[in-house]
């Protein structure tokens, strides 16, 4: 299957992108291709798919219009990319945010299905961090003075200053004296890279989430504990089968996001809400009972967080495996208290903005790595972020057996057979990620609304502005042929567009608040 050409992106083109923008925009099509490629408009690299869509009737199954993707502007249909990475794509990222910002938000305050009663269950904001594999650079401000903390110009201790420090083992001095700025590419970096546990930082990467789901778990133990202690009874509660169940009558519901330190240890912003039972509708949510208070839970997250711990299996390099535990720094915060430091929307705007980074603060960005392009990144004896990559690959590494007679596998065939699976193997798959494989933004299933919800949503919202009829459904069998704009001056077009469409939006937006405000003043 043939796919268009495409133009490869550079400075040197700008003439050539003027004269692409011209010769579209004087084509008499032109209002057909920009509305053609709205749902795209603003993507990086848009899918390009190839195919027919027929509409269908909901009620009688008669299709009631056929139409194949060659009749369309550029014999194809554009989507976004979609990508969550604001990288990537910032446009697809925008629309992510926005999303996860509802996830979040919703589960605080209710709304969109969640009710409002969820924003008087007692919820805290707590930040799990990784343990040190090594001392690093960091910035330290032992009190903040500024008014925002994200333009922070306070004055920084030193970084590590040490009055008896001498060197280490490897004759690199053990002490700093520097005050970093905030954008110091020092920032992270080991003291010293022959003395810094670059295995164990990937390995408690890519068990992180093991770790969490523990500790999970030992929060609603130690709750439920609470509530035997304290005299407040099981709820009864009858499953979908039939089945009489005994549960506590307190849970908690949670909203993770994984943040990629500098140093790339990921550490973990969560919002933890406790919720009742009913034990007439086990899926609604309700408070819990007035036994259980904030400060339980906040009790409860310091004591899971000392106690839980992961050892991990057997390694042929640690043969006892490693430690994943906790670092020391546990933070647990209430919202909406009356200093007005962390409120509902400035927390699930906080959490949303982390949603769409990955290992952009490393400075490390790449896509999945394979055995031709690992060299191009790992090196045992490279920097910070080399040496990492290449923990994951040698960790990850098929596991030989002995043979009987010593000798070395004579072929790929018995080489597979002399390998057993090895439960690292997954850090090769995710050695771009620097060992951590989890998801960015998770949550309880009763937490929230899902994103799904909010994509079905906007489809439903999409139709009816096209006046498409609510009892048609769009069948569509298209096939990929491509990905990004057919030219650099197609790119201009559409992102152009996209941008003054967006911002007409928001110019509305805040047209309506500034009306609705006049209206509540005068009442």
């Amino acid at each position: 299957m043939s796919t268009a050409p495409l133009t490869i992106y550079r400075p040197g083109l700008a003439v050539g992108r003027d004269a692409q923008v011209l010769h579209r925009a004087a084509t008499p099509e032109f209002s057909g291709w920009l509305e053609h490629t709205r749902p795209a408009g603003g993507c990086s690299r848009p899918i390009r798919l190839t195919g027919t869509i027929a509409a269908v009737d909901r009620n009688t199954g008669r299709i009631t219009n056929w139409l194949h993707t060659d009749e369309l502007p550029d014999r194809a249909l554009y989507k976004a990319c979609g990508n969550r990475r604001e990288s990537r794509c910032p446009d697809c990222a925008w629309v992510y945010q926005g999303d996860a910002y509802q996830v979040v938000c919703r589960g605080l305050t209710g709304g969109k299905g969640v009710p409002a009663s969820v924003g008087q269950h007692p919820v805290v904001f707590s930040t799990f961090t990784a343990p040190s594999f090594g001392p690093v650079h960091h910035r330290h401000v032992s009190r903040h003075t500024c008014a925002a903390r994200q333009r922070c110009d306070c004055r920084p201790a030193p970084c590590r200053a040490r009055s008896t420090a001498g060197t280490c083992p490897h004759g690199q001095p053990a002490a700093c004296f520097v005050r970093h700025d905030a954008d110091d590419p020092r920032l992270g970096q080991p003291l010293c890279l022959d003395c810094y546990d670059h295995a164990h930082q990937v390995v408690w990467n890519y068990f992180s989430g093991e770790l969490w789901r523990r500790t999970k778990q030992a929060i609603e133990r130690h709750l439920a504990a609470l509530c035997r202690k304290r005299g407040i009874p099981l709820v009864r509660v009858v499953t979908a089968s039939g089945k009489v169940r005994w549960v506590p009558p307190v849970r908690m519901s949670h909203g993770k996001v994984a943040e990629m330190q500098r140093r790339a240890a990921v550490h973990f912003h969560v919002l933890l809400r406790l919720d009742g039972v009913d034990p007439d509708d086990p899926d609604a949510l309700v408070p819990p009972p007035a036994g259980i208070t904030l400060d339980d839970l906040e009790d409860a997250i310091h004591v899971a967080a000392r106690q839980i711990t992961v050892i991990t299996p057997a390694h042929p390099d640690r043969p006892r495996g490693w430690l994943v535990a906790w670092g020391e720094q546990i933070d647990v915060r209430r919202l909406n208290t009356a200093s007005g430091e962390l409120t509902d929307g400035k927390v699930a705007a906080y959490l949303a903005k982390y949603a769409t980074k990955a290992t952009e603060a490393t400075g490390h960005c790449s896509t999945r790595l394979t055995p031709a392009t690992i060299d191009d990144y790992a090196d045992p004896e490279g920097d910070h972020l080399a040496r990492l990559i290449d923990a994951c690959w040698h960790l990850g590494r098929l596991i030989h057996t002995d043979t009987s007679s010593g000798a070395a596998a004579a072929s790929d065939r018995q080489d597979s057979l002399d390998a057993k699976p090895n439960t690292y193997g997954g850090l090769r798959r995710w050695a771009h990620m620097l060992g951590f494989g989890g998801h960015f933004l998770t949550k309880a299933r009763r937490y929230s609304v899902t994103f799904g919800q909010l994509r079905d949503t906007r489809a439903t919202y999409r139709r009816t502005e096209d006046d498409q009829p609510a009892d048609t459904i769009t069948v569509g069998i298209l096939t990929y042929i491509g990905s990004g704009w057919l030219t650099e001056g197609d790119a201009l077009l559409a992102n152009t567009a996209a941008q003054q469409r967006r911002e007409s939006r928001r110019i509305g937006r805040e047209e309506l608040a500034h009306e609705g405000w006049l209206i509540g003043a005068a009442a």
